[in-house]
């Protein structure tokens, strides 16, 4: 199988920032960065910055978990699942 074609089985983070390299990195660390990243987006350009895409073949608890982070944690209504297709 190709390189490119290999399934990660645990998360990469960039290593020096943007255009750095991947390297493994930990669960914990990757969930800490993305948040990090949220949470510096809302800050600088507030909640109507962040927005959800959520599956329509997900199921209503998964959905409802998206939409629950977005509007509670985040404050934005920005969140669509393409339920209506």
């Amino acid at each position: 199988m190709p390189r490119d074609h290999v399934r990660l089985t645990r998360p990469l983070v960039r290593h020096g920032g943007k255009g750095g390299e991947l390297r493994p990195a930990t669960w914990e660390e990757a969930l800490d960065r993305a948040a990090a990243g949220i949470r510096a987006s809302v800050e600088r350009m507030g909640p109507r910055s962040f927005g959800t895409f959520s599956c329509s073949k997900s199921t209503n608890e998964v959905n409802y978990a998206a939409q629950k982070l977005a509007r509670a944690v985040v404050g934005t209504n920005n969140i669509d699942s393409c339920n209506r297709t």
